[in-house]
């Protein structure tokens, strides 16, 4: 029997690795497919941006979301998954919209969950984690995928206190090392970098844990072809970014 994903009419062109999204249109069958390099989609896609640019927050604070998007009338749609409710969108409850932001001025516990962006036409964004805390402390790191090659900088920080206490980093509930000021900076980051980190400050506690991710310089990406072709077709194909 027929395999079945699902296809859009694309354009397909070297782009920027953060442009690939995932692709949802109608059911179709499928035939023969290859696998592409450095083709990424060109058509509308979104990217959900979080400001301050953490993955973790303390209870209270203001946290201002936003669907950066190629094309305004595409309609993007701030939705999130919590603990408590599945797929709400901003001022369902939470947050209030501003052109395409969605802020969020005091930051609930119950706030922790998934945040994405969708349009009524099919593609959604890539996905954040996004966790608050009741606790003294936080581990700031990129909310987004980094590139392989970048430096990336952790900060521990208090909620009360000046952030440039000394602070222990772990990795996968290893230490890694000590900091005397509160920060630290992997330099040239690999695939052996990606995990779950998190950090502690003497005397006043432990952050959550944050997943963080690292990507190549390039995407593959899956390219799935409609039933009425034998080959795919640069201008009839579906891409599904793999990070």
């Amino acid at each position: 029997a027929a395999q079945q994903t699902k296809v859009s009419n694309l354009l397909l062109s070297q782009f920027k690795p953060e442009k690939c999204s995932l692709i949802r249109p109608d059911w179709v069958h499928v035939s023969q497919c290859k696998v592409y390099h450095r083709f990424f989609i060109l058509t509308l896609t979104a990217r959900l941006t979080v400001s301050p640019s953490s993955s973790q927050f303390f209870e209270g604070d203001f946290v201002s979301l936003s669907c950066e998007e190629d094309d305004s009338s595409a309609g993007w749609t701030l939705r999130r998954n919590t603990s408590t409710r599945q797929r709400t969108q901003c001022r369902d409850g939470w947050g209030k919209p501003a052109n395409n932001y969605c802020n969020i001025s005091y930051f609930a516990l119950l706030d922790s969950g998934v945040y994405w962006c969708e349009s009524r036409e099919g593609p959604i964004s890539n996905m954040v984690n996004l966790t608050v805390t009741g606790g003294s402390v936080i581990l700031q790191s990129p909310v987004l995928p980094v590139m392989e090659g970048d430096d990336v900088t952790l900060l521990c920080k208090t909620k009360t206190t000046p952030s440039n206490l000394p602070a222990a980093f772990y990795k996968d509930g290893s230490l890694i090392r000590k900091q005397p000021t509160g920060h630290m900076t992997i330099q040239h980051v690999s695939r052996s970098d990606e995990g779950l980190y998190k950090c502690d400050i003497s005397g006043h506690g432990e952050s959550p844990s944050s997943w963080i991710t690292v990507t190549g310089d390039t995407l593959t990406c899956l390219c799935f072809c409609s039933f009425q072709h034998s080959q795919c077709d640069d201008n009839l194909m579906t891409v599904f970014a793999l990070f």
